[in-house]
């Protein structure tokens, strides 16, 4: 194991932010620490780097207890939000700075620093200014400095969260590149679920200071473990008392069986997805629920607001039974179908 959580637990006075954490990270895996925020996944990652110490519990890093030792010496590289450029330095100087700290000779740091930044793709910008880059040629640039030590573990806190969705997606797809190329064992933070499950091989889901499950990106979007799970990883809506993926909604305008009989209320088009929200016959008053679909497929079957229609989950739909408390005013009996006889819409 590259990396080795025990028992780690974190207070900031009255508040808990990490309560018995146990995780085991292997050697050259790429780690997504999700949650929302407050949750406790930066914490963890400041606390495996050494940049703030736990109350209990231990960390090992590479099979050496790294518990008491000062950032400096767990020989990981980290990288920030919002870069920490030095404003002064040219981006072959600040991907250069680390191995200059440390000494190295100045024609080995030439030729490390020359080589990171053909990897990052940064060579023709090397005597330039970070101010001088866009935000996602600073984060190349953070990266490449991480990566200068050779550390035995990166670690990235938000390291795409301050910038656009476009260059979000272009990085994230880089940064898994990248790390098939180097197999540097790392560990990232982010709140963007569709960034975790595009790029990790691992997602670590972390809510209120607990671990809520831990596996592979399709595991835990097909097998999710609770409400929270379900519900953080992707759209959800409710029918007959679970969670369902809308997606994973069947709808026809004719009747079937097992299906439930409602109405179209809304019918709003996002781009090349359409989304209905549907009311129950046999519960009114219940929130609608929600399906989603191609506006091919919608076109094809006529829908549109108004028209009846039958929905049920298809085969194998992920669904989660809800457990929590129902809302002050909120009817907890959502409508059960029936094997064999298929409720029919008296719409007037």
């Amino acid at each position: 194991m590259s990396i080795k959580i025990a028992g780690v637990g974190k207070r900031f006075h009255d508040f808990i932010a990490l309560e018995e954490i146990d995780l085991d990270i292997a050697t050259g895996e790429l780690t997504a620490l999700l949650g929302p925020s407050g949750g406790g996944k930066s914490t963890l990652l400041r606390i495996i780097a050494g940049l703030e110490v736990a109350d209990t519990g231990s960390v090992e890093i590479e099979g050496v207890d790294a518990t008491g030792l000062p950032a400096q010496k767990r020989n990981v590289g980290f990288v920030f939000q919002h870069y920490a450029a030095f404003r002064h330095l040219t981006v072959a100087g600040n991907v250069g700075f680390g191995l200059k700290v440390r000494k190295r000779p100045r024609k080995e740091i030439a030729t490390r620093v020359a080589e990171l930044l053909d990897l990052v793709h940064l060579s023709q910008f090397a005597d330039r200014l970070p101010s001088q880059l866009s935000g996602g040629q600073r984060q190349r640039m953070a990266l490449a400095r991480a990566l200068a030590i050779e550390p035995s573990v990166l670690l990235l806190d938000e390291p795409f969260g301050a910038l656009d969705a476009n260059v979000r997606k272009e990085l994230r797809a880089w940064l898994r590149r990248l790390h098939d190329e180097v197999h540097v064992t790392t560990v990232f933070v982010t709140h963007d679920q569709e960034e975790a499950l595009d790029v990790a091989d691992r997602i670590v889901v972390i809510n209120q200071g607990h671990i809520e499950q831990i596996g592979p990106p399709d595991e835990l979007y097909d097998h999710p473990a609770s409400e929270f799970v379900m519900s953080f990883l992707g759209p959800v809506t409710t029918l007959d008392g679970h969670l369902v993926r809308p997606h994973d909604l069947e709808i026809e305008t004719h009747p079937f069986s097992n299906a439930y009989a409602g109405r179209i209320e809304r019918f709003n088009r996002v781009g090349f997805e359409v989304r209905l929200h549907v009311r129950l016959v046999e519960d009114d008053e219940a929130p609608p629920v929600l399906v989603t679909l191609t506006r091919a497929e919608a076109t094809a079957k006529a829908l549109e607001v108004g028209v009846p229609v039958w929905i049920t989950p298809v085969a194998n739909a992920s669904q989660v039974r809800i457990t929590t408390p129902t809302p002050a005013g909120a009817d907890p009996d959502l409508p059960s179908r029936t094997s064999d006889s298929v409720p029919q819409p008296s719409f007037t």
